[in-house]
């Protein structure tokens, strides 16, 4: 029997989400430590708690759309965008997506990078949560608020499961609210 999880303090959730959430040394490449969400997911009360407090951060901003950044933005997009009762919207890798794009190139540290999402996906003025699990550089984050914004909307929020401060995401990202539930 699957049971809703208790009310609680956005303490105890982050500090359960740093327990779960395992440290991979040198993946992808020496030096960098990997932290790896699937025990996150692989534990069903602990993730319906981080999506029930992503969908409840948004819950008074009057939000129309959750937008899912790919790949692992859409498995915690889906069920706050369900919470929120409100359409969600997939951005994807160049050439996904069927239907007519709009596109955002973006700068990474060597080279570029693009994403796309259904022209018609959004309105004018829709009230746009992005979720994603990972905030890093904000490369990726920003390029979305500003694909969103092509299409006629306002990114209203950001949302993700883990803020790695040191590498100062947030900066790209200012003049939208941005949450995590865990910070490094």
């Amino acid at each position: 029997m699957i049971t809703r999880p208790r009310p609680e303090g956005r303490e105890a959730l982050a500090r359960d989400v740093r327990a779960a959430i395992r440290d991979v040394p040198d993946f992808p490449k020496p030096g960098i430590i990997f932290k790896d969400i699937t025990p996150v997911l692989s534990a069903p009360l602990l993730f319906t708690r981080v999506t029930e407090s992503m969908a409840a951060g948004a819950s008074t901003m009057q939000i129309t759309h959750v937008v899912a950044v790919e790949s692992r933005g859409f498995i915690f997009a889906a069920p706050v965008a369900q919470s929120l009762r409100v359409p969600l919207i997939p951005v994807r890798k160049p050439g996904k997506l069927p239907h007519r794009r709009v596109r955002e190139e973006y700068a990474l540290e060597y080279g570029t990078d693009a994403i796309e999402m259904h022209e018609d996906a959004l309105g004018v003025g829709a009230r746009v949560l992005v979720v994603d699990d990972v905030l890093a550089t904000g490369g990726t984050a920003a390029a979305t608020r500003r694909l969103v914004e092509r299409a006629g909307g306002i990114v209203v929020a950001f949302t993700f499961l883990i803020d790695l401060t040191f590498l100062h995401g947030r900066q790209q990202l200012a003049g939208s609210s941005v949450d995590a539930i865990v910070e490094y």
